[in-house]
């Protein structure tokens, strides 16, 4: 990994959508029909990542703290309250003690996003009032997506109305299992004028898709239908973010761009606990789609424990010492 080529700012600033919103295409059959995935292939090449991309030292922190930038700091469980929302918005504000950044000569350095339930939305916004940091609203009968249609698309409508700049919906796994690409193509077109401004993330649930082929597939539609980022999981799954599943999504991110000069962004959710796992995925997107789409406007984590890891990192990359864990909460 050449790390000098990726530079970190001694300023942060807010994330930004600098690039042109994916407006979409007509559904084009035969190109989904042609797509097809090598699984083995796809598994040991990203067996391997880890062995062929390393970075140390003052290298590591840098691209840590590039990584903070892009985290969706996330809370979504049943017992979330106003309060708890809250010191969600104040860790996203400021994501690292003072102290380290003061060491590491860096300020304004944020997190991508707030993500949360709709009924949360109006606390975050409020919360981050400022700060440019946007709130993401998970939407559409999240995390299962078996909501009445109709619901589904209020629920949007809701979520944008109460300050949402972002909205992660959830595909139908049904469509893609029975192989019914128009409903899927129709279903996530509407939902994506249902955001109007907001940059809409289509969540595929991959781990209920059955085979790369079906993930690589949904991929095109989504993004044939005009979501501006393709994303894993909803965390709910029980197995969520790999590497093979993000070298499929990657590449064809990287197909859909080859061929109407659209970037869209990718967003890997689910199970990213570790500073390790963030490097990692850091590296496959340089590898696969370059420099440009290892900014928050192109690219997510969807985390709620992974900052915290990353801050005991670059802890220990000032003073030698891991602190402990209770040392870095999240609120």
């Amino acid at each position: 990994m050449n790390t000098r080529t990726v530079s970190v700012n001694n300023t942060f600033t807010p994330p930004e959508h600098t690039w042109p919103r994916n407006p979409g295409m007509p559904l084009d059959l035969d190109w989904v029909a042609s797509v097809q995935v090598n699984t083995s292939a796809v598994e040991r090449r990203a067996a391997t990542l880890g062995g062929r991309r390393t970075v140390k030292k003052e290298f590591q922190a840098a691209w840590l703290c590039k990584a903070i930038s892009c985290i969706d700091l996330t809370t979504l469980a049943g017992d979330d309250t106003p309060g708890r929302v809250r010191r969600l918005a104040a860790k996203a504000r400021q994501p690292v003690s003072e102290s380290l950044l003061e060491q590491l000569g860096l300020q304004g350095l944020t997190t991508g996003a707030v993500c949360v339930y709709h009924e949360m939305v109006e606390t975050a916004v409020r919360a981050l009032e400022g700060s440019g940091i946007p709130v993401a609203a998970v939407s559409t009968g999240f995390p299962a997506g078996l909501s009445s249609y109709r619901l589904r698309l209020a629920e949007i409508n809701d979520s944008v109305k109460a300050g949402a700049r972002e909205i992660d919906i959830v595909i139908s796994r049904r469509h893609v299992l029975t192989q019914n690409w128009q409903a899927l193509y129709d279903e996530m077109a509407q939902m994506r004028a249902e955001c109007g401004q907001a940059h809409v993330k289509a969540i595929l649930a991959t781990g209920e898709l059955g085979t790369l082929r079906n993930v690589a597939r949904a991929s095109l539609i989504c993004m044939m239908a005009g979501a501006d980022f393709i994303k894993t999981s909803t965390g709910k799954e029980g197995v969520n973010a790999t590497l093979p599943v993000t070298l499929t999504m990657l590449r064809c991110i990287r197909d859909y761009e080859a061929r109407t000069g659209i970037k869209v962004g990718y967003k890997p959710a689910g199970g990213i606990a570790k500073a390790k796992d963030a490097l990692l995925y850091q590296a496959m997107m340089k590898d696969e789609l370059g420099v440009p789409w290892l900014q928050p406007d192109l690219f997510r984590f969807g985390a709620s424990s992974l900052l915290g890891d990353i801050e005991r990192q670059l802890e220990h990359h000032l003073t030698g010492r891991y602190s402990a864990a209770n040392r870095h909460p999240l609120g």
